[in-house]
């Protein structure tokens, strides 16, 4: 981080962060965290990932699948990936879907 520099964590987190407080101190850095964050600094967000061309891990499930992918991400999950639900397709699994 550039000096006077605030990295902000959004969302829970399980495990503990380790760093630097002399570096923290040194080049005036600051570290906070927000449940949520705000439209505003969503956006300042994407924008700056989509400058740097930075784009997350994407893996595409259908509904079926949403078990397996929490279990994923109650373990292990060190590359990172993000798991998106395709409403579409799940719909046309009409195995999955509710009776009448």
């Amino acid at each position: 981080m550039k000096k006077n520099a605030k990295i902000c964590q959004l969302g829970g987190v399980l495990a503990p962060h380790e760093f630097s407080n002399f570096q923290l101190m040194a080049n005036r850095q600051s570290i906070c965290g927000s449940l949520i964050g705000g439209i505003k600094d969503t956006q300042e967000c994407v924008d700056l990932c989509f400058k740097h061309k930075i784009y997350p891990d994407c893996k595409m499930i259908e509904a079926k699948d949403i078990q397996w992918a929490w279990d994923q991400l109650n373990g292990s999950n060190p590359d990172g990936v993000r798991y998106v639900i395709d409403i579409k397709k799940s719909l046309e699994n009409k195995d999955f879907l509710p009776k009448e």
